[in-house]
């Protein structure tokens, strides 16, 4: 067993700061596959980093930080996480209220049919967004990316609120990735996601953490704080996933992040809506979405629990501003974080990048394997101190 949330105590060869998944998969792969001896920290008083699940005071299991939905198209991320968890499957689908309706998002052919009243199949469909669609000769911007798929009208209907809300920035104002993201569809695929691979942990995220991390050669420390622990513990080298412009104290200025509150209420009905999550596109409604979680745990109970979101500047880092100064800014960091050795930086802050779980675990698992070349040239170079070590 690791042992968790414990004094820490002695040399450790890693110090990972951040107990979500890139730090746990790389604790995992240090300790099993190099056995090194490994100080897992975070500010938090859980495991799991923003995966966090657990059974709120009513019994309803739920995702303390908004809604973690598991998909992906890589066999090899699904293969490994499947060591320290059973699944279940789970599609996940979005509606969006849209006046007086509840419509499927990403935007198909129900959509536009529900919207506008008309009975078009798939080619009629892809002959009316054509229709719609504004040709713009250089996408650059979110806006650029929506209107030139679906026209100005589904643009302000879907995405011009929602991303304001979202992002406290206009559409015109953010890079294209942000909207590049959702698709249009011309079918009635009501899926939110396609990939391969759509599944949930069975006994949830934070039991999967709990395997990741149970191992003799793991130590957990929570709800310390960096600054302290560095000053408390030998270690030889520094797995950093929290904020690099925190790590360097902020001294070229600080990368601008959006973060959530999150309303959390336990309902006494067994059910609250139609699906998992129901966006609120327009700016009338100060929150973005509504989370349920029984969809997503597949848990029976007889009352239900649900979330509202609210985006603002202030609280806990969640989402990088894809703007170009900010990537100039990341870029100046990333310089700095490349001269400073025995540190490896990584994860969404650490990379100051929109990371999905699955890419957050492929991540981590490259990483480690950066590292064990490095051990394995390492023990070439000096083979009696790596014995003795």
């Amino acid at each position: 067993m690791c042992s968790m949330n414990t004094t820490p105590s002695g040399t450790y060869d890693y110090l990972i700061v951040g107990a979500g998944f890139a730090g746990s998969v790389l604790a995992e792969r240090l300790a099993t596959q190099l056995d090194k001896r490994v100080l897992v920290i975070d500010r938090r008083p859980h495991i799991a980093g923003n995966a966090f699940d657990h059974y709120n005071e009513e019994g309803v299991w739920v995702h303390r930080y908004g809604p973690h939905i598991f998909h992906t198209n890589a066999q090899r991320i699904v293969d490994y996480l499947s060591q320290f968890t059973e699944w279940r499957p789970y599609e996940h689908r979005v509606l969006a209220q849209v006046k007086d309706q509840q419509v499927p998002m990403p935007i198909n052919l129900t959509t536009l049919n529900m919207l506008y009243g008309l009975t078009l199949d798939a080619e009629q469909g892809a002959a009316f967004l054509a229709s719609r669609a504004e040709p713009v000769d250089d996408i650059r911007t979110s806006e650029d990316v929506v209107v030139s798929q679906v026209g100005r009208e589904l643009y302000e209907t879907f995405f011009q609120g929602y991303t304001r809300k979202q992002w406290g920035l206009d559409p015109s104002e953010l890079d294209k990735s942000v909207t590049a993201r959702v698709p249009t569809r011309t079918n009635t695929d009501d899926r939110y996601f396609t990939d391969a691979f759509q599944i949930m942990p069975r006994d949830g995220y934070t039991a999967m953490f709990e395997k990741l991390l149970d191992h003799p050669n793991i130590t957990v420390a929570l709800g310390v704080d960096f600054a302290e622990m560095r000053e408390r513990v030998d270690y030889r080298h520094l797995i950093y996933t929290g904020p690099i412009d925190e790590y360097f104290d902020y001294q070229l200025g600080k990368l601008p992040y959006r973060c959530l509150r999150f309303q959390h209420e336990t309902l006494d009905q067994e059910v609250f809506q139609p699906v998992g999550v129901v966006n609120y596109p327009s700016e009338d409604v100060p929150y973005t979405r509504i989370t349920e979680y029984k969809y997503l745990t597949g848990q029976q109970h007889p009352k239900t629990s649900v979330t509202y979101e609210f985006p603002t500047d202030q609280g806990d880092p969640y989402y990088p501003i894809p703007r170009p100064e900010n990537a100039e800014l990341y870029r100046r960091y990333r310089a700095l974080a490349d001269a400073t050795p025995d540190v490896t930086f990584l994860g969404r802050l650490g990379s100051y990048r929109y990371y999905n779980m699955d890419q957050v675990v492929g991540q981590a698992l490259a990483t480690f394997e950066h590292l064990a070349e490095a051990h394995a040239a390492d023990a070439v170079a000096s083979p009696v101190e790596s014995r003795a070590s």
